[in-house]
């Protein structure tokens, strides 16, 4: 009996790589210099993709591909990949949000504290003579006690969470519905931001989330707040980000994601207030690694006829924006 075909159409790390050559025919898109060309000479058969949520997957695509099955997203986000067009023809689509949620936890609960505790511009201080000269650095504010407001409570903003109630800090989230927890909710961002010290983006990117964080958000974080974004460039806008740094209304901020990559507006590297991270959280051997599996392992669930092991179920709700 012939073996699957499978769309490769991202580099899959070597380990991950081999398991799938030696389960399934594979057909490699990534590496064609025509992508639309390769589809249209190879897709007709093909019964699954494998790929990161960065690379588009759309209509277009699917129209190529008539006998598709399911779409293994290699990362946590898929903001690139059509989901309700998917969803619409049937086809079955999966993350790996269970493979990076603790390396992107603890990068988040870095940038908490090396944003608040100024981390690197204490560093900066040593290095330059600045303490030598100047004497002690300013006093900053203590990080116990604060309140901490996660927006987006799925299986990241719970890990972060399960980190920052042992520091003591309050913690409480916005997600599309209230879930069973002893933290406190808030149905809107507005509302999360204007009870906590530092907010904690960690949604979904895409356009249902696309400048989520608004003025209006940031204003009410407040020039004591710290803004910190382990989500996506998207969800923060980043114009509004810049204005309120500047102006004062907003303390600071600790970014892993921009809206432009790998080349963040300028403005972020000059204010010293904010903490700079290369979209890295999920950036370790073990956790990329891991992803990879997880994708794989994801298609040969399928293909045994079980349930997907991380499954993106449907479309998604809306998040209560605030204007």
């Amino acid at each position: 009996m012939s073996r699957p075909q499978i769309m490769v159409m991202s580099p899959v790390l070597p380990a991950a790589f081999r398991v799938l050559e030696a389960k399934f025919d594979l057909l490699r898109c990534d590496e064609a210099t025509d992508r639309e060309a390769f589809l249209r000479a190879h897709g007709k058969d093909c019964r699954a993709v494998i790929i990161k949520g960065h690379d588009s997957f759309g209509r277009p695509e699917l129209q190529l591909m008539p006998k598709l099955e399911v779409v293994s997203c290699m990362t946590a986000g898929f903001e690139a990949i059509d989901a309700s067009a998917l969803h619409a023809d049937g086809v079955l689509l999966s993350n790996t949000s269970f493979a990076l949620k603790d390396d992107v936890a603890d990068t988040a609960v870095m940038l908490i504290l090396a944003a608040t505790r100024q981390l690197v511009s204490c560093d900066a201080y040593v290095r330059t003579g600045d303490w030598g000269q100047n004497g002690p650095y300013p006093l900053l504010s203590s990080l116990t006690g604060k309140r901490a407001g996660i927006l987006g409570l799925g299986v990241i903003g719970q890990e972060i969470a399960a980190r920052l109630k042992p520091m003591r800090l309050e913690v409480g989230y916005c997600s599309r519905r209230k879930r069973e927890t002893d933290l406190t909710y808030f149905a809107d961002p507005e509302e999360l931001a204007d009870w906590s010290d530092i907010l904690i983006v960690v949604v979904p990117g895409g356009s249902e989330t696309l400048d989520l964080v608004n003025h209006n958000v940031l204003s009410k974080l407040g020039p004591n707040g710290t803004l910190i974004n382990v989500a996506r460039g998207s969800v923060v806008d980043e114009t509004a980000l810049i204005d309120c740094l500047k102006t004062g209304k907003l303390g600071g901020a600790g970014l892993d994601v921009y809206k432009n990559e790998p080349n963040p507006d300028p403005a972020l590297t000059r204010l010293k207030t904010v903490v700079l991270n290369p979209h890295h959280a999920s950036g370790t051997i073990e956790t990329r690694n891991a992803m990879s599996h997880l994708a794989v392992d994801n298609l040969i669930a399928h293909f045994q006829g079980a349930r997907l092991l991380t499954p993106v179920d449907g479309p998604r709700p809306k998040y209560k924006a605030s204007t």
